[in-house]
């Protein structure tokens, strides 16, 4: 993990945030990408004063240039990129029938085309290093489908899909590692619009693991010998 160059999106809470912790407190410089400037600026104060390296950009993954921006300050200011994790995600769920036909969009353009603008980014600066791991955060919805997440889960799937469609087109050169959580203590589905879909998620939050569990496993798939390429993480609460 030392000194290695890692790029985080949607760094500024949640999952995103106890990575980049725990990967600057085990030596990586962090650059950090989310949309909110003020809890971007208190995270890299945080792990400044624990001695550790980051720095930060105001990124909507939404926005293709963000995420290039985001990339190109880290091999402006370290040289490098040895892992891009593309954290980002929404999840506003409800029964289909609602036809929250926007907030489907937004899904998609967050956790389907968030990751490739990242993927997209990246990986022509891997793959002239010669080297790189590449980490996309799916869920366990994009292993089982529950009703109110047909959508949520149709955009995890496809994470899951394009995370080993580019691990088979990179095999032997660069890594490729999805990770899916389970039910996760973070501000996902936080802006449900849907009052069932909300009690049911607030209900589950009781069993939810805090982050800093899915940070571990973003660390051991980093930490891996460079002959060992762990594809898919899959943590979920006990039972």
């Amino acid at each position: 993990m030392k000194n290695k160059v890692i790029v985080i999106t949607g760094a500024s809470s949640g999952i995103g945030r106890a990575t980049a912790a725990l990967l600057a407190e085990k030596g990586a410089k962090v650059v950090l990408g989310a949309r909110r400037k003020e809890n971007l600026e208190e995270l890299v104060a945080s792990i400044a004063s624990k001695g550790g390296t980051a720095t930060y950009q105001v990124t909507d993954v939404t926005k293709r240039s963000d995420v290039e921006n985001l990339v190109k300050q880290a091999v402006t200011t370290y040289g490098k990129v040895d892992v891009m994790i593309n954290n980002a995600g929404i999840m506003p769920l409800s029964t289909l029938d609602k036809l929250k036909v926007d907030e489907w969009e937004k899904m998609i353009d967050v956790n389907i085309k968030g990751v490739l603008y990242g993927i997209a980014a990246a990986l022509p600066i891997m793959q002239e290093q010669g080297y790189g791991h590449i980490i996309n955060t799916s869920s366990t919805a994009g292993h089982t489908v529950v009703p109110t997440a047909a959508v949520y889960a149709g955009t995890k799937f496809a994470v899951m899909a394009i995370s080993e469609g580019l691990r088979q087109e990179v095999a032997g050169k660069l890594k490729v590692t999805a990770i899916s959580p389970g039910v996760t203590e973070t501000e996902l589905g936080h802006d449900i619009t849907d009052e069932v879909s909300a009690a049911f998620v607030k209900e589950g939050r009781n069993i939810a693991l805090p982050p800093e569990i899915i940070a571990n496993a973003m660390a051991y798939a980093i930490e891996q010998p460079d002959y060992v390429d762990v594809s898919e993480i899959i943590v979920r609460e006990k039972g």
